[in-house]
């Protein structure tokens, strides 16, 4: 697994760093994906960065927590490419959106910050929220992963 960081505030430190890496780890593992050769790139930005980008890619004047710009449509097509670098896809996370949303919820910044990534790496893999059946089985998948890696509500 190899994540790369997009982060010139230096916000996300070594520990929330490893729990990236076994929260990835466990989504590609429950996947049946071999997570060696997966790339990952996460970009912490601010409102107006995120605001722009949401804008720009789904027409949506506002900004958001996360963005995730899955470079594939299917895991079977991600299973496909074999022992090559695996450019899963792009993570964006709106710093001032997590530290609002650990206030609001009461939990740590961490802890939302890995919620956000699990929730987007998810999204990468081809999982949406549109529908109810849908949103229960990524809300699911969110909750056995942030179980394993201990990060509990």
């Amino acid at each position: 697994m190899n994540i790369i960081y997009f982060d010139e505030l230096e916000l996300i430190n070594k520990d929330i760093k490893i729990l990236f890496e076994k929260a990835a780890n466990l989504v590609m593992h429950e996947h049946e994906i071999d997570a060696v050769n997966i790339e990952i790139s996460v970009s912490i930005v601010d409102k107006n960065d995120i605001k722009d980008l949401n804008r720009e890619y789904r027409g949506i004047d506002k900004a958001t927590d996360v963005l995730s710009f899955p470079q594939y449509g299917s895991i079977n097509e991600i299973k496909e490419i074999g022992s090559e670098i695996v450019p899963l896809g792009d993570v964006v996370i709106c710093i001032d959106k997590a530290k609002e949303q650990a206030e609001e919820f009461g939990h740590s910044l961490e802890r939302e910050l890995i919620y956000l990534f699990v929730h987007s790496v998810l999204h990468l893999l081809g999982y949406d929220h549109l529908e109810e059946e849908d949103k229960r089985e990524m809300r699911n998948r969110e909750d056995k992963i942030m179980h394993r890696i201990n990060i509990l509500r």
